[in-house]
């Protein structure tokens, strides 16, 4: 049974107490000092005052992040296959003969 934790994460100047699986702080501190960066980086860039509109930047840039990856993966996968095809048509061939 995995242990609970009680923690607070700090985003965008506001403390949120959540409670949660030891296995899983390291990541959500992780990601609050990523989006903190990040919140910086577009409040520092660009003329935006509205925090709502730089979170809403933020949860968009991530989102777009983590749907890449799944549509390289997609892509990487499908190459894979295709090649794994061709080296068992190879062996086929060599076998047959």
């Amino acid at each position: 049974m995995d242990e609970k934790l009680k923690i607070k994460i700090s985003i965008a100047d506001r403390v949120y107490p959540l409670t949660v699986d030891l296995s899983q702080e390291e990541g959500l501190r992780s990601a609050s000092k990523k989006i903190d960066k990040m919140i910086k980086q577009f409040e520092e860039n660009y003329a935006v005052r509205d925090k709502q509109d730089v979170l809403a930047m933020c949860a968009l840039q991530f989102a777009s992040q983590t749907e890449q990856k799944q549509i390289d993966n997609t892509i990487d996968g499908e190459a894979t296959i295709e090649r794994i095809k061709k080296i068992n048509t190879l062996l086929d061939q060599y076998l047959d003969k």
